[in-house]
């Protein structure tokens, strides 16, 4: 009967260095597909996050409008009426037809006032980040700039760009006022947003959208 033989130091040695290489390969693996499935996700939500708010942008900006019907004792400057289009390249402030009343109840029109614009705001690391902002006012008063309630649209783009189509030029233009005497009751026949943010490659993207205005005409006074 031959004597049962045992594993030599260097074949357990083999042995737990194999098992070890294998567990880091595959902690290795479950690590990248991890990584792999953050990214992902994350820019997932990035381009959710741009659908959600380039559709809502395109909903109240396609019903913007301007009217001449308003109490001109309160009201005696035009720059002062309370329904007004005023846009340049970073920013769009305006009177549209497409607030949402969350409360059966609430004393509140269809009308409201919106306005886009960026906003700084600190990020992880003491850096700085640029959000998309949205500030509505369900009242309309003789302060278009002022009140109301912000909210953040998009964390972290690089810069927004609005332009306005001039029917006339047959062109695209960086600003509309309709406090401007040629300007007070016409608005811009459509809007182009351009939202520039980061991809997942890490470069600077542009996406753009655009929304027609149904009522490009100022309403009249009765």
């Amino acid at each position: 009967m031959r004597p049962a033989r045992g594993f030599t130091l260097l074949e357990v040695v083999l042995a737990v260095g194999i098992t070890a290489m294998m567990g880091v390969l595959i902690a290795a693996a479950f690590q990248t597909g991890y990584r792999a499935k953050e990214l992902v996700e994350g820019e997932a939500d990035r381009y959710r996050a741009l659908r959600t708010a380039s559709d809502r942008m395109t909903r109240e900006i396609s019903s913007a409008f301007v009217s001449d019907h308003y109490d001109t004792r309160r009201f005696r400057d035009q720059n002062d009426r309370p329904t007004n289009f005023i846009g340049t390249r970073e920013r769009l402030l305006f009177t549209s037809m497409a607030h949402q009343r969350l409360y059966s109840d609430a004393k509140e029109s269809d009308q409201m006032v919106v306005e886009y614009f960026t906003k700084s705001a600190s990020a992880p690391g003491g850096q700085t980040k640029l959000n998309l902002m949205r500030r509505e006012n369900s009242i309309l008063d003789d302060r278009m700039d002022r009140g109301g309630v912000e909210d953040v649209l998009i964390e972290g783009i690089k810069r927004i760009d609005f332009s306005y189509w001039d029917s006339d030029k047959k062109d695209w233009v960086d600003e509309w006022d309709t406090r401007r005497i040629e300007k007070k009751s016409i608005l811009p026949v459509r809007v182009r947003i351009s939202i520039y943010a980061v991809d997942e490659t890490g470069r600077e993207a542009r996406y753009v959208t655009q929304t027609r205005i149904v009522l490009n005409t100022e309403i009249p006074r009765f």
